[in-house]
């Protein structure tokens, strides 16, 4: 009984935990700019590693910015292509491109954005990933908010939108890219609302803005550069320490950057390892409470289903738990879908709530050995 006990405070706790995401993020207005003044100076930092079939789309939607472009710069830091990834950059006249020279470092991502920031000449840095592409009024979106707010930094959202399929003209129907764009949606509301509570310092790299003096302040990656992961969130903690109060989050479609799927499994395994890495790493130690408390959780669902294999009513206390879980998460998933236009996929929500669970207990585990392989590299 004593497990039992256990497991149902876990769920309590749990079950606060989102109901709290859930009317945080209700509560986060949506974003519209009251001002139409055009001042900021913006670079965009773009790092890409092998992107020849992604990078041509997003200089093409940078172009297309509403934002007007003496504001903005566009720098490429290719990092070791060996495709056509440089070539294809040249071909756009209105992008800097630099060639990061460094090897046998642990973060080629880190030393990129850096590099780029080294050489932007704009008041902000604007960070996306060469695989994305934003609206037409991202940039102008981003500025309007950063100069009614004042912020420092700003996380804004991203989402998963696979690229429909060559032969059936359709795409996202797979069991993985679903899978993938309901858990990446959770994520980011739960990035919404614990941003704009001011509880946790979460974001996404591929869709960030933080002033340059502020980066230099804070001695950039210094300190965090040995890290393969997290020049996103780590990054945001240093500037949140001695920014408080100035760190938001943007909630508008305007501002939202998509991104794809992975191809597969393995691929996916390996990203979600990659951000797992980074957690002992977190200086802001209430991030790793709230990962123990979710880890110990989806824990406690491998733990019945072995138990049950003792004691058999061990089984039905699992299938109410996965319930329960369902139940507890359903609203706020929901409301974060209706932000994203990704309601369509809520049908599937019950049904992959044990695959979640057996791919959080896996990256977890795995996260924390500090091994895994990314575009093409062994990370450790």
């Amino acid at each position: 009984m004593i497990l039992l006990y256990i497991i149902i405070a876990l769920y309590f706790l749990y079950s606060w935990l989102i109901i709290y995401y859930w009317l945080a993020w209700k509560s986060i207005p949506d974003y519209v700019p009251s001002t139409s003044l055009q001042q900021t100076k913006i670079s965009v930092i773009i790092p890409a590693r092998n992107e020849e079939k992604n990078i041509g789309q997003l200089l093409h939607a940078l172009q297309e910015q509403t934002y007007p472009a003496a504001l903005f710069e566009i720098i490429v830091v290719d990092d070791h292509s060996t495709d056509a990834t440089a070539g294809i950059v040249q071909q756009f006249s209105f992008v800097k491109l630099i060639q990061l020279k460094e090897e046998g470092i642990n973060s080629y991502k880190k030393k990129a954005i850096e590099t780029g920031i080294a050489a932007a000449r704009g008041e902000f840095i604007v960070t996306t990933d060469a695989d994305c592409l934003p609206s037409g009024d991202w940039l102008k979106t981003i500025a309007a908010f950063r100069e009614e707010k004042e912020a420092i930094f700003i996380a804004a959202p991203v989402v998963l939108t696979p690229n429909p399929s060559p032969r059936s003209g359709k795409g996202g129907n797979s069991l993985l890219s679903i899978f993938q764009q309901l858990d990446f949606m959770v994520l980011q509301g739960i990035t919404g609302a614990a941003v704009y509570k001011k509880q946790l310092s979460m974001c996404n790299g591929a869709n960030l803005t933080y002033e340059k003096n502020a980066f230099d302040k804070v001695n950039g990656f210094d300190g965090i550069d040995n890290i393969a992961s997290g020049d996103d969130m780590l990054l945001m903690h240093k500037i949140w320490k001695q920014y408080r109060g100035k760190v938001h989050y943007l909630k508008s479609k305007e501002a939202i950057v998509s991104t794809q799927p992975m191809k597969t499994w393995r691929t996916f395994f390996n990203q979600r390892i990659r951000w797992a890495s980074k957690t002992m790493h977190y200086e802001d130690k209430r991030i790793i409470l709230v990962l123990l408390l979710v880890y110990l959780f989806n824990l406690s669902f491998l733990v019945l289903t072995i138990a049950g294999f003792v004691c058999h009513p061990y089984w039905l206390y699992l299938a109410g738990l996965w319930l329960a879980k369902t139940i507890i998460e359903f609203p706020f998933v929901y409301s974060v879908s209706l932000f994203f236009n990704k309601q369509s996929l809520m049908k599937y929500f019950f049904f992959f709530q044990l695959l979640h669970i057996f791919y959080m207990i896996v990256s977890g585990f795995f996260g924390q050995l500090g091994k895994y392989e990314w575009k093409g590299r062994r990370v450790s």
